[in-house]
């Protein structure tokens, strides 16, 4: 499976410990995430990760694409909470995005565990049918 990694600056050190946790899965999967994250989460866990843009740069808007083209099967993006920090428009576009095309996403830790123990039992199977990157549509077509 895809899983597209995003942590807002308060939250990288929530997501790294998260990927430490569940290293032995993830391990198993493709990552990417936006750039400082990505450097964060693999200086942590040594999973190796596609590296994309830093999220001020336009990674949310690639992650974005990658959803639209159905190459994103989950994304955990932990966003910052604070009451006094506004949604911003890439992020917003981000969630619009996976409500429309059907990708799991975890905006907090406790989700993220739902989804990722969904993924080890094989619950979200049903994604490979859809993403045409996976290995269930690579044999279909060779």
């Amino acid at each position: 499976m895809e899983i597209a990694l995003i942590a807002s600056d308060t939250k990288k050190e929530l997501l790294a410990q998260f990927c430490i946790a569940y290293c032995g899965i993830l391990s198993r999967h493709n990552l990417c995430a936006t750039g400082i994250t990505a450097k964060y989460i693999s200086d942590a866990t040594g999973l190796r990760i596609e590296r994309l843009m830093a999220g001020k740069q336009g990674g949310e808007e690639q992650i974005t694409t990658r959803v639209a083209y159905n190459e994103v099967d989950i994304l955990l993006c932990f966003r910052d909470t604070r009451p006094d920090r506004p949604i911003k428009p890439a992020e917003e576009e981000l969630l619009l995005t996976c409500d429309r095309y059907n990708v799991p996403v975890a905006t907090n830790i406790a989700t993220a565990e739902v989804l990722i123990t969904a993924l080890e039992r094989g619950d979200l199977d049903w994604r490979n049918f859809l993403n045409p990157n996976s290995d269930y549509n690579r044999k279909k077509t060779n």
